[in-house]
């Protein structure tokens, strides 16, 4: 096949080859131009001597001229016999054949329905003659200048009364006719039409997949292949991919999978069978637009009357409901405002207490008197070492924190904090959680907290990767260290991390400490702890309106909730915050829409399994936390609840919107009993509709199915004829 064909085996008396066409397993074909009319046509020439049985040619062309001027077919024009080789000349179609046509895809349903409609209609003029196609498929489906299909190479075929085996195609082949002893039937006819539609629709035939070809190419000879087809399309269960295909209905869908049934006796008995299934299906869907009409039309009168007879009273709740809303909104923005203010107040009051620590000259002092000593400065050297052990750095923490110099400093530095923000001793409803100290390379070296006996836990180890030390948005990695200038600037909080005791969030107020008279050196960080929900002090009576503190600030904790009503009941019932309440977050999409007031807030903590009375529609607002004119990236949340309790805004407008619905509806009953009288008659038609439409799929005799029985006039091609087993030449198989 490769090899470039330039002429035709012979020059066929007047006619002029023009270029060739194809090449099959008999022969190939080319194009020419008839000398006398100047029209195209095709001339096939059984070129392959070798093993070719010469009956193949005249049985082609005696089933051709059964079918002569049958606008269905393609059209034999005439034959050479005596020529070497011999060959025959027929109509040339330009648009090729139904197989390249699908190589650019499937076909629209529409249109796949048009062309298997007249494929149908060929068979049934074909079978009308008493000629069985025995290989249709869609190279074998040509299409004329107007797109119709016409039925091609007869090869194949057979007469009603022949019995005489018939080998298709694979995979459009039924499965008794894979059988070199098979009697001829019209359902085989049947078959390969099913497999034709689908392939339409899918793009594929049915049953075909690498693995089938796989394994009926491993076959050792033609019988053992023959053997395994039948067997695959039997036991394979039904295809259904063109059933995913777009605009696939439900009648054709079965129509297809009765076509294919693998078991003949389930198949539609003849080709007319087919056509009155696909009759039906068409009168269905043509009655069907007047149907729906029928059944659209009390609807939307319906749907007028309800319009009018609501429209007054929705008007009015509708009004009522944005004018309450409304209120409720600009009272949350401006409890969120007010909440922001105070924590704003709460935060500056710890950034003056830092500010007033980390500027006395005494705390300066302190620092110059402990750093003086030779081995403080060694030890507090070595203790920065990222790449020291732990088991290497503890006991350099308990020399450091029993040195001396250290213990002093940690006097002098106590005696610093003002006692109206000192941590308490029990821990108990603490302002301050702790106070502490850490030197220019990150070292805690004197901490004041709330527990004495785990007071000196932390002095000793290394803090420059927090936050409250680098001014960074988030903590870096543990084995960080600074370089130079990495370290805050300015008083400000750190972010926030869950506290060791109870999982509540902390934040650390912390402000650096520069040496005013050694040209500013950076001596450390004075910073003091706190537990966030402190600065969220929003008194509530009930569930219905409360404050929520969120962190917006970049980083990995962002839309982290730091404080929420929730957060207290579990720590009041249980000690502890759960530590799965970090993992609910607020998204950027979920905040409080301030341009569309109208939209409803969602709290995330009504995904958590206590949080359930907190799953409900909330009015919210927020306002940023800000602290001397620099938003700090907290944000106040301010929600009330919508609904889902008493004396809420849905609570009243269900309550008025219930009472005129019942008015409403009982002025609707009569209209609606008069509406369903119609549509009762509309279902009981289109259930009659799909009933009989069932039925033939079935192949169930029905009177309300045009067509479904035989015509009068034509053979019974779908009849089976039994006689004995005809001898098949090997050449054939």
């Amino acid at each position: 096949m490769s090899v470039e064909r330039s002429h035709p085996p012979i020059q066929v008396p007047g006619y002029d080859s023009e270029r060739f066409l194809g090449v099959g397993a008999y022969g190939e074909v080319w194009v020419a131009i008839e000398r006398n009319t100047g029209r195209r046509v095709a001339i096939k020439f059984y070129s392959h001597r070798g093993g070719l049985d010469w009956s193949l040619l005249s049985r082609e062309v005696e089933k051709l001229a059964f079918l002569f001027a049958d606008r269905y077919v393609v059209q034999l024009l005439g034959v050479g016999w005596d020529a070497d080789p011999p060959y025959y000349i027929m109509e040339y179609l330009p648009l090729g054949s139904l197989a390249e046509r699908l190589q650019d895809g499937p076909l629209p349903v529409h249109e796949a329905v048009d062309v298997f409609r007249d494929v149908a209609m060929g068979l049934l003029h074909a079978h009308g003659k008493g000629v069985l196609h025995c290989d249709l498929k869609p190279a074998n489906i040509l299409l004329d200048q107007d797109r119709k299909p016409r039925l091609a190479d007869f090869g194949q075929s057979r007469l009603s009364h022949e019995q005489v085996p018939a080998l298709g195609t694979l995979f459009y082949m039924a499965p008794e006719q894979a059988d070199l002893s098979a009697a001829p039937d019209a359902r085989w006819d049947v078959y390969a039409l099913g497999a034709v539609l689908y392939s339409m629709l899918t793009g594929n035939p049915p049953h075909r997949s690498e693995e089938a070809v796989m394994q009926l190419e491993q076959a050792r000879d033609l019988q053992r292949r023959l053997s395994i087809y039948r067997r695959m399309i039997r036991k394979s269960p039904t295809p259904t991919a063109h059933r995913q295909a777009p605009r696939v209905d439900r009648p054709l869908a079965e129509i297809i999978e009765r076509c294919l049934a693998a078991d003949p006796e389930r198949r539609y008995p003849n080709i007319q069978a087919v056509l009155a299934a696909l009759d039906a299906r068409a009168a269905q869907r043509a009655r069907r637009p007047m149907m729906v009409l029928g059944a659209v039309l009390p609807a939307l009168l319906l749907a007028v009357i309800s319009f009018f007879a609501i429209r007054g009273s929705g008007a009015i709740i509708q009004q009522s409901e944005k004018e309450l809303t409304e209120r409720a909104l600009e009272s949350n923005l401006f409890a969120a405002q007010y909440v922001a203010r105070f924590a704003a107040n709460e935060l500056e009051r710890r950034y003056e207490a830092v500010e007033q620590v980390a500027g006395s000259g005494r705390l300066h002092q302190a620092i110059h008197e402990a750093l003086d000593d030779p081995e403080m400065k060694q030890l507090l050297v070595r203790l920065s070492d990222p790449g020291a052990s732990e088991a290497d750095l503890e006991p350099l923490r308990q020399r450091f924190r029993q040195h001396p110099a250290r213990q002093t400093f940690q006097q002098q530095f106590e005696a610093l904090i003002p006692e109206e923000i000192r941590p308490p001793v029990d821990g108990g409803g603490e302002e301050v959680a702790s106070w502490f100290f850490v030197d220019a390379n990150g070292v805690s070296t004197a901490r004041l907290s709330t527990d004495p006996a785990r007071q000196l836990s932390t002095v000793g180890k290394n803090y420059a990767w927090r936050s409250f030390f680098h001014g960074g948005q988030s903590d870096r990695p543990p084995s960080w260290r600074p370089a130079g200038d990495d370290h805050v600037r300015r008083t400000g909080p750190s972010a926030v991390f869950p506290s060791q005791a109870n999982s509540r969030w902390i934040a650390a107020i912390s402000t650096p400490v520069y040496d005013s008279e050694r040209n500013d050196a950076f001596l450390g960080v004075v910073a003091l702890t706190v537990k966030v929900g402190n600065f969220v002090d929003f008194e509530r009576r009930n569930r219905k309106q409360f404050a929520v503190l969120v962190d917006w600030r970049d980083g990995p904790n962002k839309g982290i909730i730091l404080q929420h009503p929730l957060f207290e009941e579990m720590e009041n019932a249980t000690g502890r915050v759960p530590d799965r309440f970090k993992d609910y977050r607020i998204s950027a999409t979920s905040l409080p829409a301030s341009p569309s007031r109208r939209q409803f807030f969602h709290d995330p903590m009504a995904a958590d399994p206590q949080g359930k009375p907190y799953d409900t529609r909330w009015l919210a607002e927020m306002h940023p936390v800000a602290v001397r004119g620099e938003d700090t990236g907290w944000l106040v949340i301010v929600q009330e609840a919508y609904s889902g309790a008493p004396n809420t805004i849905g609570w009243s407008m269900s309550q008025l919107r219930d009472g005129l619905v019942r008015y409403a509806a009982a002025a609707l009953t009569v209209v609606l009993l008069i509406v369903l009288g119609l549509w009762g008659s509309v279902v009981l038609e289109l259930l009659r509709e799909a009933r009989a439409l069932r039925r033939a799929n079935a192949g169930l005799p029905s009177t309300e199915i045009p067509g479904s029985s035989s015509t009068p006039d034509a053979p019974d091609s779908g009849s089976n004829v039994v006689a004995q087993p005809a001898v098949v030449p090997q050449n054939q198989e």
